[in-house]
Order: structure tokens, then sequence, then C-alpha cells
């Protein structure tokens, strides 16, 4: 494998202007940098954005386009040419896509983040063509129908799509273990996870002794998100494991608070004693958005029921997050203990009473805990062995 080589990344930073998805994707492009690869991001989904001042899908991308022109300047000066975006009308923004389309003939991998990206000729043209699922089960649900010959035609253009992909990597990264529900019997999938540039988050970590006594979370609820029914079970979105932890709030030592955006049920949620922050005021940007975990206790979540159910193994990029600023983490189990420490710094509960103990525990030592998420972040988050390792695996199987 060549020491330089020519990456593209695909993502939707655009199409949801928000600090989170900004960190699920801007990581891969930098995290590449690094390592001294020449990137590239690609933002071309064929669909509306998100305008989140409106509450609503737009087509029109100019104030999107300006949010990331901004922002990753920010994250890094060399990187400010190192973005394209086409939006819904086909209007295009950042490097100009004849250039765009050079760089693609001449890359070495194209990685196709969160089936994200409207798949044209010219982003087959490079020498692998990487995808990444981070959505596990959502991903793989066609797939028994598919071989079966019973799916929909919708779900027939997914896989036909999954399909045209040189190697096939996943955040479930229990997929193929006998505990786990995920289909396999259509394409092998390679374990990976998010990968964390540390150093853009040791600028913002705080003290333990002035950060808040409140143990945080970032969430989109989303209460009638169908999910997908394999082999008969229907599996559902994130509103339903909540709903299993919602008198949480009385059983913790810590005050639970939850930055939601979507239409949740506030005065219900609030009558359990959770506080709701405005998802949009802590995560408007990505600093805000870093910030805002930065100064929390711990996070306590939970994951999306088709990853729970399914013992996918998925583990949450938000999470990684908070432990790469020395939080620790209070997640839902989803099977990810089998390749993350859980115990100290980083716990994973089923029950009420597993999240309440977790907390408490927390609460007692927070210096030992968040030195000990720090630890966790290090040695399985790191973007250097991520990336490699991803590196590594994409080009051994050509």
């Amino acid at each position: 494998m060549k020491t330089s080589l020519r990456i593209a990344v695909t993502g939707l930073a655009v199409t949801y202007p928000f600090g989170g998805v900004f960190w699920d994707y801007l990581q891969y492009l930098l995290g590449f940098h690094r390592l001294g690869h020449d990137v590239l991001y690609i933002e071309d989904t064929g669909k509306w954005c998100y305008d989140p001042i409106a509450g609503t899908f737009i087509e029109d991308g100019s104030r999107n386009a300006a949010y990331l022109a901004r922002e990753i300047k920010v994250l890094h000066a060399d990187l400010a040419d190192c973005w394209f975006y086409r939006d819904a009308s086909g209007k295009t923004y950042g490097r100009p896509w004849n250039r765009v389309a050079s760089f693609c003939r001449s890359a070495d991998l194209f990685i196709h983040l969160s089936a994200s990206c409207w798949m044209r000729q010219e982003y087959y043209s490079a020498r692998r063509v990487a995808f990444i699922d981070t959505d596990p089960m959502y991903t793989q649900a066609s797939g028994s129908d598919y071989l079966t010959q019973t799916a929909p035609n919708k779900a027939r253009s997914r896989v036909n799509m999954q399909e045209t992909h040189d190697i096939f990597f996943t955040f479930g990264e229990n997929i193929g273990a006998p505990d786990c529900k995920v289909p396999t019997g259509l394409l092998r999938w390679l374990p990976t996870r998010q990968p964390i540039v540390l150093e853009c988050f040791d600028q913002a970590t705080v003290p333990v002794s002035v950060r808040r006594r409140v143990m945080t979370t970032v969430a989109s609820w989303e209460p009638t998100e169908q999910g997908p029914t394999v082999n008969g079970t229907a599996y559902g979105g994130k509103n339903i494991e909540f709903e299993r932890f919602v008198d949480l709030p009385s059983r913790a030592v810590l005050p639970l608070e939850i930055a939601v955006s979507g239409r949740a049920p506030a005065l219900r949620l609030q009558r359990h004693g959770w506080i709701l922050r405005d998802g949009l005021e802590v995560s408007y940007n990505p600093w805000v958005y870093r910030d805002y975990l930065a100064h929390s206790a711990g996070e306590w979540s939970v994951a999306k029921n088709a990853y729970v159910a399914s013992r996918s193994g998925w583990f949450s990029c938000r999470t990684a997050c908070y432990l790469s600023l020395g939080v620790p983490a209070v997640v839902q189990n989803t099977g990810f203990g089998a390749t993350i420490p859980t115990g100290e710094g980083l716990f994973a509960f089923s029950s009420l009473e597993e999240a309440a103990e977790a907390i408490a525990q927390i609460a007692a030592n927070p210096d030992k805990h968040a030195a000990k998420a720090r630890d966790i972040a290090l040695e399985y988050f790191d973007s250097r062995v991520v990336l490699s390792d991803l590196l590594r695996v994409a080009f051994s199987q050509e």
C-alpha cells in the first residue's frame, strides 16, 4: 500500500447541520489528513437538506453549505478547499465538480459512509469503493428477503446499490456472533468503529471539579420512526427503548438532562423528572456541541431498539466523543461489551437498576471514571489506529 493515498469520504454534515453530525463525518476527513493522505469530503445525497431554524427540509442548500464552509476551516485550515456539496436543485458548492470528478478518477479509496451518497459513475472510478454501515440491522434488513426474491422493489434497489461496492464495514461489531440477529447471508460485514481525532477533544476537556453535576445526552425523538422487520420480528427506534427507562430520574443520584430535537412528549417527561434542553441550542455548531458534552458529569443514553434487540454491538459516535473528553458514559447494552471494556468509565445497562447503579458509581468517584473514560477513548477510538486498520483491511482484500 502506498504511503500517501487519495481518499474521498461521503457524509451528511450539510444535510443535517448539527455539531454531532459534523463530528460523525468530518473526523474521517481530518483523521486521514493527519495520517498524511490527500482527502476530499463529498456530500451528494440527491435529497433536500434540513433547516433547523424552520424545522423542515428545504431544497436550497446555500445556507447549509455556508455552515460547512465556515466550520471546516475552523476544524483545520488545510481542509478549507477539501469539500464538495450538491444540493437537491443540482447547484454545487465548494470544490468545482470537474476537480471533484478528477479527484475520484485518481482516488485510491472512495468511502461511502451511512449510505449517504447518490453513487455516480465518477465515484465508482476509484481504485477501491468501501461501504461503511453506521446503522446496523436497518442496513442489513432486506438481505434475507433479497435472497429469497421476496424483497419489494425499493428494498431490492437498496441491496443492489450496496452490492456495487468492493468491501463492507459496519459499526455493528457483534455481527456474526451467535447471539446477534442481524442477517449475514448476503454480504460479508467487517467490524470498524467511529474514529476520534483526540487532539480536537483535548482542546475542550475541562477539570472534573468544574463540570456540571448532571448526566446529559443529545438525542432526536422520532416516535413515528418505522424500523425494519426481519424474519417476522419488527424492530423500532430509540423512543421505544426510552419508555422502558422513563422512571430513571426518581432512582438516579444525579439529575438527568436530555438536549432533544423532534416532537418529544415534553410535559410527560418533565413530570417524570427529566430536564429538557433544546437540541439546537447545544448543537448549532461543532464547538458548542463539544463544550456541552465536556461540561457533563457523564452521559446517559438509550440506543435504538433495532440495535439493542438484535445484539448488534453498535456503539454511538456521540458516546465516543464523550469518552474522548474524559466524560464517563452509561449507555444501553447492544452487545458492544464483547469488544469494548465496561465497568469503569463506560457502563452498559439493560435494566433500570443497572443504569441507576452505574450513575451512582460515577457520582461516588468521578475522577476515577473520568480518567478511565479517556483511557478507553485512547485505546479503542483513536483515529490513527481506527483508520490505519480500516485502510489495511480495505486494501488487503484487493
